[in-house]
């Protein structure tokens, strides 16, 4: 009404609203419990970040996010090797064909033992599952808040993942969190606030 355009995201759009066609990717739904799945996407408005993610298929579980503003195979390589840390490794793991997945990233997850499972080339719906991760924290978190820097950024996403392990519901899960939870049937609903009060977490104590 003031005449001036509506302020723009802080999460760009563009890229993954495209029609892109290829193969559909075989290997998706037999092995859930062993596969992990990963991606990285443009984050903040003002100064161009990168945000990191890997998922576990499984409960959908985010194991890990991270920020950059200069991503590269060796960085990517380290963000893997931090999130498996002393626990199993993954038996496969699935990724798109972005030129930053580089040699030093190929050899380390070789070393690991994991099977790499890159997708066709523009068929973001063969990742599908780390696509919908990353619509996600854009529409519950980053469309609503502007981001003031890398360190800003870094704490906005680590409170989603836990929010997002640990409160937000899951049709698929059967409205269980990854994480899971035992259900409260009595006693008074609390509220907690998150993210600032844009979610809440309703318990009963």
């Amino acid at each position: 009404m003031s005449g001036r355009p509506p302020w723009q995201n802080t999460w760009p759009r563009g890229d993954g609203h495209r029609r892109k066609a290829g193969r559909p990717f075989y290997a998706t739904t037999p092995m859930a419990s062993h596969q992990w799945t990963c991606s990285w996407s443009r984050l903040s408005h003002f100064r161009l970040l990168y945000g990191f993610l890997i998922l576990r298929h499984s409960r959908r579980e985010l194991l890990w996010l991270s920020v950059t503003a200069h991503p590269n195979a060796e960085w990517i390589a380290l963000q893997l090797t931090e999130a498996c840390g002393w626990g199993e490794a993954p038996r496969y793991i699935v990724r798109d064909r972005d030129r930053a997945y580089g040699e030093i990233f190929i050899r380390r997850i070789a070393a690991m033992g994991i099977r790499d499972r890159p997708t066709s080339a523009r068929s973001p719906w063969q990742n599908g599952y780390a696509e919908r991760v990353i619509g996600s924290i854009r529409r519950d978190c980053l469309d609503h808040v502007l981001v003031f820097g890398e360190q800003h950024l870094r704490h906005l996403l680590n409170s989603y993942q836990k929010y997002y392990n640990e409160v937000r519901t899951h049709l698929s899960l059967r409205k269980d969190a990854p994480v899971p939870r035992d259900v409260s049937r009595t006693g008074r609903v609390l509220s907690t606030p998150i993210l600032g009060g844009l979610h809440h977490q309703y318990v009963r104590v």
